[in-house]
């Protein structure tokens, strides 16, 4: 990752809190792959190498790897005034758009039709998230179902719950291939 001076482009500290704020911006469900194209294939600031060193250190690093990576490339090209302003470039207009989010929602939340496409979105994150676990689940090796046993505490309401749920995501994922002993046990 050593880069000399001359080959170090020149960015300045308004120039990091755009780029900053246009990955945070394009960044709904995560801001890596926009911090890679806006760092690396955008702007040409880092290498594919760079990058991949900044964000390994940032993942061993306390706190959100996107979040250390906005940090060390802000210090990088523009000391603690480039970090600071790199960082209020990611994490500003989130925070606005929060805040204006919970004004409209102050003002606004008790119409019945905001109420309404509150709970729509409510089913549609909860379908998002059952359709991430079918896909993690997809990859695990077969014989995992009949490991899950292991990791089911013996709380009966958790288990009655929340297991059957996820082993009917699993079932249904899977057409039943190697879960019907796990469903018979149970």
């Amino acid at each position: 990752m050593e880069q000399s001076n001359s080959h170090k482009p020149c960015v300045s500290r308004f120039a990091l809190f755009l780029a900053f704020s246009r990955i945070t911006l394009s960044s709904f469900g995560g801001a890596l792959f926009w911090a890679r194209r806006g760092l690396v294939e955008r702007q040409r600031w880092l290498t594919e190498r760079e990058f991949v060193e900044l964000l390994s250190l940032g993942q061993l690093l306390p706190g959100p790897n996107v979040l250390n990576l906005t940090v060390m490339v802000g210090y990088r090209f523009a000391g603690w005034s480039g970090a600071a302003a790199a960082v209020a470039g990611y994490l500003g207009w989130p925070c606005l758009v929060v805040i204006a989010m919970g004004v409209l929602y102050q003002h606004y939340g008790a119409l019945p039709q905001v109420q309404r496409a509150l709970a729509g979105m409510s089913i549609v994150a909860a379908g998002l998230l059952l359709a991430t676990v079918i896909k993690l689940a997809m990859g695990l090796p077969r014989r995992w179902c009949v490991m899950s046993r292991a990791w089911t505490p013996p709380n009966a309401q958790w288990r009655s719950g929340m297991c059957f749920a996820t082993r009917a995501a699993f079932r249904s994922a899977n057409s039943g291939s190697c879960w019907s002993s796990t469903f018979r046990a149970s």
